[in-house]
């Protein structure tokens, strides 16, 4: 096998699979990028078993072939390849990568033991424009959460309605909704996928184009330009989140996002676990004091100017949480309902934005 490569188009394809390679499985062969050269270019392919990708990509290719490359290794070796031409060539149980004034000679593994990519029986697909994916996926999926233990909680739930898209993603602390009007998608689209690799997914270069997301019985593809993500449905029952927002308020605060974000990183340089952040919101003074007190630190407090609909209230939250909330927000205006201090609070978007965030609240001393 023969092929050359511009070295930063290898480079974006191999960081691209690299996603996929297996770091901790027992067969080796896993631990690397299967790299098939023909008349139409590259097919590059990684899998851990649980999630597959393929890229394909443009080559000058001489002598067609296939090789597993060990995919660690050979990232690191492009990495450091000056802005030229790449030159792959095999020998017997190795190949040689040459760069301009570089050259290295790798040992491969059997091509013929690399797993086949899987070919995914698709139900139900959906198109969804890509920025718009991209940008559901960021603010819900910081939300997941990171214990294994109860695996349908460290996913994003992503379904359709006659509305369009949907994702709903909890740590049962705090939960994250976001949601795009879409014309034309089916309903009865539903599943549960790792928001780990979701945000693997929406990572990628963004370009005015869209992604296409089939579901099969048990699995999930992602189908963007000339890129293919395979992934495992996680099994289970989402909890039923509808019954955690409630259809109405006591209290219903306008804040501006941008100077509240300041005001709580200010207060919360004081606050800690033990210590959260406290919202005084007074209707008579259109006002809410943002406050803490550490025992061991001290105390910090910032007077800030909002629009209260309804009755003074008092609640309580981990600064952090709402900080993580707010950075999903991409609206001048965000509005808080709550209902008490034992109830969450509810962080929403102002206009045509479709974004809320649940927080549970920590009880008032």
């Amino acid at each position: 096998m023969i092929f050359n490569i511009n070295k930063s188009e290898l480079l974006n394809a191999l960081t691209i699979v690299s996603k996929g390679a297996s770091s901790r499985s027992t067969l080796p062969v896993l631990s690397g990028v299967y790299i098939k050269a023909d008349a139409t270019g590259l097919v590059m392919q990684t899998t851990d078993l649980e999630r597959s990708i393929r890229y394909d990509v443009p080559a000058l290719v001489e002598e067609p072939g296939a090789i597993v490359i060990p995919e660690k290794l050979l990232l690191d070796i492009v990495k450091q390849l000056p802005e030229a031409a790449v030159c792959f060539e095999t020998h017997d149980g190795t190949v040689s990568v040459s760069c301009d004034r570089s050259s290295f000679v790798l040992r491969t593994l059997d091509a013929d033991d690399f797993p086949e990519f899987p070919q995914v029986d698709v139900m139900n697909r959906i198109i969804v424009p890509f920025d718009a994916f991209s940008s559901m996926v960021k603010r819900v999926a910081k939300v997941v959460s990171k214990d294994q233990s109860r695996a349908v909680l460290t996913g994003v739930l992503i379904s359709t309605s006659e509305n369009g898209l949907k994702m709903v993603a909890t740590d049962s602390y705090r939960l994250a909704v976001a949601e795009i009007d879409l014309a034309g998608v089916q309903e009865g689209f539903e599943a549960i996928v790792s928001g780990a690799f979701l945000q693997e997914v929406a990572s990628l270069p963004k370009i005015d184009d869209s992604i296409e997301i089939g579901l099969s019985q048990n699995q999930i593809v992602f189908t963007y330009q000339n890129m293919v993500f395979i992934n495992r449905r996680i099994e289970g029952n989402f909890p039923n989140y509808k019954q955690l927002i409630p259809d109405s308020y006591v209290t219903k605060t306008c804040f501006n996002t941008q100077d509240l974000v300041t005001s709580v990183k200010r207060v919360g340089l004081i606050s800690s676990l033990s210590s959260p952040v406290k919202f005084d919101i007074n209707e008579a003074a259109k006002n809410a004091v943002i406050n803490t007190a550490s025992q061991d630190v001290g105390s910090a407090e910032v007077v800030l100017p909002c629009e209260v609909t309804g009755e003074s209230t008092q609640i309580a939250f981990n600064h952090q949480y709402v900080l993580e909330g707010l950075a999903s927000v991409s609206t001048p205006q965000v509005f808080l309902e709550t209902q008490s201090s034992l109830k969450p609070g509810i962080f929403k978007s102002a206009g045509d934005e479709k974004f809320l965030y649940l927080v549970m609240p920590v009880r008032i001393a």
